[in-house]
């Protein structure tokens, strides 16, 4: 049965470098929530203290109603699925789904490999048991398999081995420490389909740690991007491309990252970036650093662009990169070569690939440019281009 988890004020460390920093985080029934981040962020440090194989130093986890820090992990009824599988390479599909259920039902003396099968005890829990494995087998597309050892299966069945373990207990909440990390691009894409099905078909509480953004975005309810131990943002995959609340998150929301270049605003509001003269309101002042994200970024078909852009500029390409329907480009400017843009530019666009050395004509309206202050924290500003300003 399903129950909320939140985690509230949880701080870690080991020796003297602290992992966790006063972190709360609240997952609702059915939720599916991830974790992202890059490596060494705390994201697998807090679910290990969620699952309760690792101990916080300070904060509480409730699992339901029910205070679990002091509580052994096989009695918090959470199930955890590992990045390495962690299946028992001697045993069948049967028997390595199953032994959660054997471990949980069957006293220490009857579930002794000599004498399991052969107390007359044992054997209508036996057949209930192997009753759920089937179910649950079948629901994965496992059922042909279940007779087959590990090294028998390829890696996106094996997969599915460990979440079949996992759904068999029926736990509050599903751990997932980035279980497709060892998957190749294609399964993984497969595999993240089948968790999407089995989330909607099981309305199960997901807590899933990953350091790819598409997983993240395309599995997930909400998204608590995370940096050295802290939860930048907590969000809809929507706000967090849309709105993001620094800097920080919105160069680890979207691929390739985002283009950001400083500007210093002056008294009067204007302030002079390599496109031109534009007016900020209300600031005044003070430096700035702008974000404008490689789709945004406009390239203009002779002297049309498709959308109408506010600023426009002559760049240089530098690179091209072949995406299938899209080109990345990636440009510099001649009157600022210490400014390197990306863009996104679907082939339709232009006539022909650009190649290094051509120059070509980019543009961008000023609605699309966040700015964020000396802190990294986003702002709200009202942009005002200086053609417009000149109307």
């Amino acid at each position: 049965m399903t129950h909320p988890v939140h985690i509230s004020n949880v701080r870690k460390s080991f020796g003297h470098t602290s992992v966790l920093h006063d972190v709360s985080l609240v997952v609702q029934p059915g939720e599916f929530v991830s974790l992202l981040g890059p490596s060494g962020c705390g994201k697998s440090t807090l679910l290990r203290i969620i699952a309760g194989l690792e101990q916080q130093d300070q904060g509480d986890v409730h699992i339901g109603e029910r205070l679990v820090n002091d509580v052994a992990a096989r009695d918090r009824n959470v199930a955890m699925v590992f990045q390495n599988y962690a299946l028992y390479p001697h045993m069948t599909v049967r028997d390595n789904i199953a032994m959660p259920l054997i471990m949980d039902r069957l006293g220490l003396v009857a579930r002794q490999p000599m004498v399991m099968n052969w107390l007359p005890a044992n054997r209508s829990t036996l057949r209930d048991i192997d009753q759920e494995v089937c179910f649950i087998a079948d629901s994965l597309q496992l059922g042909a398999l279940l007779d087959r050892k590990p090294c028998q299966l390829s890696g996106g069945q094996r997969q599915r081995v460990a979440l079949a373990r996992a759904m068999v207990r029926d736990p509050s909440i599903f751990l997932m420490d980035e279980p497709l990390s060892n998957l190749d691009a294609k399964l993984r894409v497969e595999v993240r389909d089948e968790l999407a099905d089995l989330h909607q078909r099981l309305g199960a509480s997901f807590l899933y740690v990953t350091h790819d953004q598409n997983e993240a975005l395309t599995l997930s309810h909400r998204v608590a991007v995370m940096e050295k131990g802290r939860i930048l943002q907590l969000d809809t995959p929507q706000r967090l491309y849309e709105a993001p609340a620094n800097l920080a998150v919105a160069r680890f929301i979207g691929s390739p990252m985002i283009n950001t270049w400083d500007i210093s605003v002056d008294a009067a509001g204007w302030f002079q970036d390599f496109s031109g003269s534009h007016a900020c309101g209300p600031l005044r002042s003070c430096r700035l650093t702008v974000g404008l994200r490689p789709e945004h970024l406009q390239v203009a078909r002779g002297v049309d662009f498709e959308y109408p852009v506010d600023s426009q500029v002559q760049v240089v390409v530098r690179r091209c990169e072949h995406q299938g329907p899209e080109w990345l480009l990636q440009l510099h400017s001649d009157t600022s070569p210490a400014i390197a843009l990306q863009a996104r530019v679907p082939q339709r666009r232009l006539d022909q690939m650009p190649v290094n050395g051509d120059r070509i004509t980019v543009g961008w309206s000023w609605n699309d440019v966040f700015a964020f202050d000396t802190h990294g924290d986003r702002l709200e500003v009202t942009w005002v281009p200086a053609a417009r300003k000149a109307a």
